[in-house]
């Protein structure tokens, strides 16, 4: 089961050429490490929906993602350790799941997939309940990228992993919920930085706003979101950007996705090229996993969707 306790997160310290002749103290969390295929922030949002769906006694949990998704390939992962069915509604024409390694996974796991056009999916994103079997009072429904309140309740928790003082946390957002947990619980005086790797301004700080008043609280002064580095959209990449993934890996051991943490990370190290953050500052970046998506050398898969 998704126990907080069960591992050590490691702090790393970043100590390459470019960081150390800043002035600024940068360290990973590396979220990645917390599970095999549960990884990164879906650990956190995955947990109070698990205990939720037992709760309810809920027979089935059913959630929606694209085909490349962390989100599915975590939520599949979590119903084989609880011993509960899933289904993933996926966005997109049918692919064959031989050929996808995250829906194979997926399936490999016991999840029921079933593909709706990208017309059919934008309605239910709006409401869930337009899906037909969504309406059944057996099934537990879990939001694309699994965003939700029990999601933002165990993203709270991320924070408390970090042993050290600290100014600053990056984060990549997708959907905003990682980032939203973790600015509830920030203290007074820390910053929380977003990279968000849509192209949609104003989407995050206006869903993260709306996330802090559902928890009670109703300022996002401690909020800052960069828009600057989604690199043409979501699931979208250069050729600048994988540079500096394979330069990064090469100098810190720490791999990076092109879809998520690759671009909070190119993020990060421009804003410090800039002199954003004040000498000695001390910059923590949230490796939220999704490495399932990561481009590997001469790939065969197209541009990665993670949700």
């Amino acid at each position: 089961m998704l126990n907080f306790n069960a591992v050590r997160i490691p702090l790393q310290k970043i100590t390459d050429p470019t960081i150390s002749s800043s002035g600024v103290n940068l360290y990973v969390l590396r979220l990645d490490k917390t599970h095999p295929h549960i990884s990164g922030n879906k650990w956190y949002k995955l947990k109070y929906n698990m205990e939720e769906v037992k709760r309810q006694k809920a027979e089935v949990v059913l959630t929606f993602g694209g085909a490349y998704s962390n989100h599915i390939a975590a939520t599949a992962a979590a119903g084989k350790e609880y011993g509960i069915k899933t289904i993933g509604i996926i966005r997109g024409e049918e692919l064959d799941e031989n050929k996808n390694p995250t829906l194979r996974f997926a399936k490999e796991c016991g999840m029921q997939l079933r593909f709706v056009s990208r017309e059919e999916y934008r309605k239910i994103k709006i409401d869930p309940a337009n899906y037909p079997i969504a309406q059944s009072p057996n099934y537990y429904i879990i939001p694309e990228g699994g965003t939700n309140a029990p999601a933002i309740k165990g993203c709270t928790k991320i924070a408390s992993l970090i042993d050290i003082p600290f100014d600053y946390v990056c984060c990549a957002c997708g959907t905003g919920g990682t980032l939203a947990g973790i600015t509830i619980s920030l203290k007074e005086k820390q910053q929380a930085i977003g990279f968000s790797v849509l192209k949609a301004p104003g989407y995050h700080k206006e869903e993260i706003i709306k996330w802090l008043a559902h928890f009670h609280i109703y300022t996002s002064a401690n909020l800052h979101i960069e828009e600057n580095y989604h690199f043409g959209g979501y699931g979208k990449h250069t050729p600048e950007l994988l540079k500096f993934i394979s330069d990064f890996e090469d100098q810190n051991g720490i791999p990076l996705d092109q879809v998520y943490t690759g671009k909070m990370m190119f993020g990060v190290y421009d804003l410090i090229r800039k002199n954003y953050f004040p000498k000695d500052s001390t910059v923590i970046a949230i490796h939220t996993g999704g490495l399932q998506g990561k481009l590997r050398p001469n790939p065969t898969l197209p541009k990665g969707e993670g949700d």
